[in-house]
């Protein structure tokens, strides 16, 4: 059996505003501030109590847009974030955008 093959758009072809849509879901947003927090995974691991289509939908979201790649690695679904295609197309958009997450999620612990 081949291995799976996912679509990725190319670096050109990743738009801000899908970016940010993605990024605008908490649960994808903590899925993309464990992936850089920890680098390359498997996917199962990034919603281990979610259902196995919910987790799909949401890495697939994450891939479709541009915030990560995803690729086969026997049984496993590895996925890890465009760190640099997304630091080409929009300079600090991704770290601004954790930073502020950790910033409110500081902010709602002290409240």
């Amino acid at each position: 059996m081949p291995p799976r093959t996912y679509e990725h758009p190319d670096t050109c072809d990743i738009a801000i505003p899908r970016v940010l849509f993605a990024l605008s879901e908490p649960l994808r947003l903590n899925m993309v501030r464990m992936l850089a927090d920890r680098g390359e995974v498997d996917s199962i691991e990034l919603g281990p109590d979610l259902p196995r289509s919910t987790l799909t939908h949401h890495t697939s979201l994450l891939r479709e847009t541009g915030v990560v790649f995803v690729r086969a690695e026997g049984r496993k679904c590895m996925i890890r974030l465009r760190n640099d295609d997304l630091e080409q197309r929009f300079p600090g958009l991704l770290s601004t955008v954790l930073i502020g997450y950790e910033r409110a999620g500081n902010d709602e612990a002290g409240a």
